[in-house]
């Protein structure tokens, strides 16, 4: 969809609407979500042939009986799925490969995909009214962080994430560049010093990108090479470190605002102005699992999120399935928001590693990223990846000024994978001047080019 200048005027009123949830009562926010669910389900069912056999015989249940939808079985049955006859996934597929970002399939539908980071690419349809609300909602965390200024004089910013076509924050970009939202938009995978030397020019007020980067500037920023005043800096796609928000807060003496979202639903969460991060609750039902399906207490870390996203009609997600691993806690925010509240994100199940157990052969021990935390955030660099491989661990260090740190640093994970009860294999520590990104720009902190857990793991674990 090109940028239209009422597009800024609509996503303000709709995101409007959207806050109103926000002053309503738990009674009042769970009453509402049966509502919307029981609305959704019907129409599922009426129109989507794939749910009507998914779910047959379970038309009554509550929604916690019905099957999880992964992303595997949504691409597999892709077109039954779908609401909309006419739209068929060779088609879709065809039209990613030739549109330049700004064009709607069938002349109806905003199209997305994702990377494939997970094992697999998924594809997301929005109809124009869908993707009006799904930008408005995106732009809700913003408002959290005190930016909801309008448009009579809207902050000068910057985003730096992907700038491929089908993605999200780039979609979300185009759609909402105007004169009157004068934004810069950088690619993550541009050399850093054209960044710096790009930001320098453009001076902007809010800054958004993905922790990876972030950290970079601050380094940069507090090096004096970058020369930026800002009001706000916000992040997302990434997980965010206690060290990176550190370093950002000693390069503009500024607390990051940190948004939990993926192209099926964004935001899941955000940070309000106290710092609490809050389920968007009242755009689906968030149902926080462990391995077996069951919902974990409060405190507790599940394995998995399911997302029965409302207001998504062209391609209806019911329990559908995403590997991110969320904590979430007890209590109430001063805020007065009503919605859940969750205290960490720590990646994606994708990204607990596994090594053999000693004395106990055939049996695995997993390691949670944590452990890497551990190991490496007081390191001294930008950024840090651990690339888990056939041959052992490999560890990249951006921004290391002192390759004397790299040996005993390996020996330090090897020490922390043997307290845990694991035959640690080589560890290489190595300086690099850039962190391998994927096809969207994503920095990830954990890789595994090793077999799938399925394959490692004894038939008994």
């Amino acid at each position: 969809m090109r940028p239209n200048a009422l597009t800024p005027f609509r996503v303000l009123w709709k995101r409007a609407a959207q806050e109103r949830s926000c002053r309503w009562s738990r009674a009042a926010l769970e009453s509402g979500q049966q509502r919307r669910l029981a609305a959704l389900r019907l129409f599922a069912l009426q129109r989507s042939a794939f749910y009507r056999r998914f779910h047959r015989g379970l038309e009554d249940k509550p929604l916690t009986d019905l099957p999880v939808l992964t992303k595997a079985t949504l691409m597999e049955n892709f077109d039954a799925l779908v609401t909309d006859p006419n739209i068929r996934l060779a088609d879709v597929e065809t039209f990613l490969r030739a549109d330049d970002g700004a064009g709607l399939f069938q002349g109806r539908y905003v199209v997305l995909s994702t990377s494939g980071s997970t094992g697999r690419r998924g594809v997301f349809l929005f109809s124009v009214n869908e993707w009006m609300a799904a930008l408005a909602a995106i732009t809700r965390p913003m408002a959290w962080a005190g930016l909801s200024g309008g448009i009579r004089k809207p902050p000068r910013s910057a985003m730096i994430a992907s700038t491929t076509p089908w993605h999200y924050s780039a979609r979300v970009t185009l759609s909402l560049s105007s004169r009157l939202l004068p934004a810069l938009r950088l690619d993550a995978a541009e050399p850093l010093d054209s960044m710096v030397r790009r930001l320098n020019d453009w001076q902007p007020e809010v800054l958004a990108g993905y922790p990876s980067v972030l950290r970079q500037l601050a380094e940069e920023q507090i090096a004096g090479r970058l020369r930026i005043t800002l009001r706000s800096v916000a992040t997302s796609a990434e997980v965010l470190t206690a060290e990176t928000r550190r370093r950002v807060h000693d390069a503009w003496g500024l607390r990051m605002f940190d948004t939990y979202g993926a192209t099926e639903y964004a935001p899941i969460a955000a940070e309000c102005a106290y710092g609490t991060k809050h389920l968007f609750e009242d755009g689906a039902i968030i149902e926080i699992v462990d391995e077996r399906g069951r919902a974990v207490p409060p405190g507790e870390m599940g394995d998995r999120l399911l997302l029965t996203v409302f207001g998504r009609y062209t391609q209806p997600l019911i329990r559908y399935e995403m590997s991110d691993m969320v904590r979430p806690i007890d209590g109430e925010c001063p805020c007065g928001r009503k919605f859940r509240i969750i205290e960490s994100i720590e990646g994606r199940t994708e990204d607990v590693l596994y090594f053999p157990r000693r004395q106990r052969s055939g049996e695995m021990v997993p390691i949670h990223p944590n452990l890497f935390h551990q190991a490496l955030e007081t390191v001294p660099v930008s950024g840090w990846q651990v690339v888990h491989e056939e041959g052992g661990l490999s560890i990249a260090l951006a921004g290391l000024r002192d390759d004397s740190i790299c040996h005993p640093l390996s020996e330090t994970v090897r020490r922390l994978l043997e307290s845990q009860g694991a035959v640690a294999p080589p560890v290489s520590v190595r300086m690099v001047e850039v962190l391998e990104r994927g096809a969207t720009g994503k920095a990830p902190l954990i890789l595994s080019r090793k077999k799938s857990r399925a394959c490692l793991a004894s038939p008994g674990e």
